[in-house]
This record gives structure tokens, C-alpha cells and sequence, in this order.
């Protein structure tokens, strides 16, 4: 399919109740209001087009943004490459949800991400940690440094109530998947998430939210789901 092809399929797939509600989260113009689940038939003709990615999230489209996430090949983009894509996350539904899982899928992705939490920017510190935690669910532990890891839970612990909105979101994500997906550090995860408890955050048109994740970690030992690896990420 062609740049052209893909832009009026994804017109005809939009639903004004979608656009309302990708909206209310964050979304601006332009966008049609296209559901994830609806982009799979293209996505099974394309596969993978970083080119036709590429083009797709230049356009500032909220839904070709997403799905130039979908049909893009992670490990044919470099550093520079996703500096671009993450300077245009312009909300959190891009930036944790297209761009830090698409990193995830990359060789890179751990680099990039350490620089990320290091930025001092919100949108970039949250998708550096939320990469962290896609990848901590569906990589093998020996992926992984075990002091690192440990260090950066020291950190989520000392951080996690001063640092902007969405930051606080990625930290508390952090903590549940290596409670959850990293065996080695569960118990120290685990003291973490009860030593921070309910974390408050502000959204944008909404009420405020909280970060709870000894709740979701509580949940998962329930559903005996420790160890817990998806086999993919990306749709």
C-alpha cells in the first residue's frame, strides 16, 4: 500500500466516537478516530515499511502516527531516529504507547531509554521508563542487569513523588513489571511499591488519577502471573 492508499483507508476506518475519545486523552487535530483493532487487515498486507512509517508520523495524524508504529521496523531506526519520533510525541498516548514500544523491539533500546530518564522532560523520562517495563515484559531476564535494575528501583523509590505527571505513571509501571516480570528482584519491587503506596497525578479535562502499583502487583501474584513474559508488543 502507498502513503496515499494507507491515509483515505484510515479516513474511511474513523469513528467520531474514537476521535471524542482519543481527544478527551490528549489528541489533537488531525485525526479520524481509528480503533487499533481496525488497522490489523493493514497491517497483515504491509508487515513492515519503515520508509512508509516514516512518512506516516511526519504527518502529526494521530492515527497514522499509531500505525507507523505498528508497520515500523525498530531495528532500522537509529538514535537519531527516535529522538525525531519522540520530539513529535506530543501526549502520552504517543510517547508510551507508539514510540517507548517501538523502541522496546529495538537492540538499542535500553541506551536510548537511559537517556530519556535522564532528560528532565516528562513525555521523554515516561517513555524511557514505560520502555523499560515493555521490556521487561516479553525479554528474557538475561537481558537485564540485575544491579541495574536494582538501582533504578532505588531510584523509582526516591523519585516517584516528585517528578512531573506522566513521569509518575512510567516510574509506577516500572516497579509492577519487575515485580511481575523480573523473578530475581520481585521481593524488592514488591517493598518498593508498598514503601510508595498511592501515588497522586494530575490529568489534563480530568479528575486526578493514582499510581498504585502494589494493587496491580497484589493482582498478578492472585492470578499466579510472576514470570509473566507476552510473546509480542506490538499488535
Amino acid at each position: 500500500m502507498t502513503f496515499e492508499e494507507v491515509m483515505v483507508e484510515l479516513e474511511s476506518l474513523g469513528k467520531e466516537r474514537m476521535k471524542k475519545m482519543y481527544m478527551g486523552n490528549g489528541a489533537k487535530e488531525p485525526l479520524f478516530g481509528v480503533a487499533t483493532g481496525a488497522m490489523k487487515p493493514m497491517r497483515k498486507v504491509i508487515k513492515k515499511n519503515q520508509a512508509l512509517a516514516d512518512q506516516l508520523y511526519a504527518t502529526g495524524n494521530y492515527d497514522a502516527m499509531y500505525f507507523a508504529g505498528v508497520i515500523a521496523d525498530p531495528n532500522a531506526m537509529t538514535e537519531a531516529d527516535y529522538e525525531r519520533w519522540i520530539d513529535g510525541a506530543y501526549f502520552y498516548m504517543l510517547s508510551d504507547y507508539v514510540v517507548a514500544v517501538t523502541l522496546s523491539e529495538a537492540d538499542i533500546a535500553q541506551q536510548v531509554a537511559d537517556k530519556w530518564i535522564d532528560s528532565g522532560e516528562d513525555l521523554k523520562m515516561s517513555a524511557g521508563w514505560n520502555c523499560y517495563s515493555w521490556l521487561l515484559g516479553h525479554k528474557k531476564d538475561d537481558a537485564f542487569d540485575t544491579d541495574k535494575l536494582s538501582a533504578m528501583l532505588d531510584r523509582a523509590e526516591q523519585e516517584i513523588h516528585t517528578v512531573p505527571d506522566r513521569t509518575k505513571v512510567g516510574i509506577g509501571n516500572f516497579i509492577q513489571c519487575v515485580a511481575i516480570s523480573y523473578v530475581d528482584l520481585h521481593d524488592k519491587a514488591t517493598a518498593v511499591a508498598k514503601s510508595v503506596g498511592a501515588v497522586p497525578f494530575n490529568r489534563e479535562n480530568k479528575p486526578p488519577g493514582e499510581v498504585k502499583p502494589l494493587e496491580t502487583i497484589e493482582k498478578a501474584i492472585e492470578k499466579d502471573r510472576i514470570g509473566f513474559k507476552r510473546k509480542y508488543v506490538r499488535c
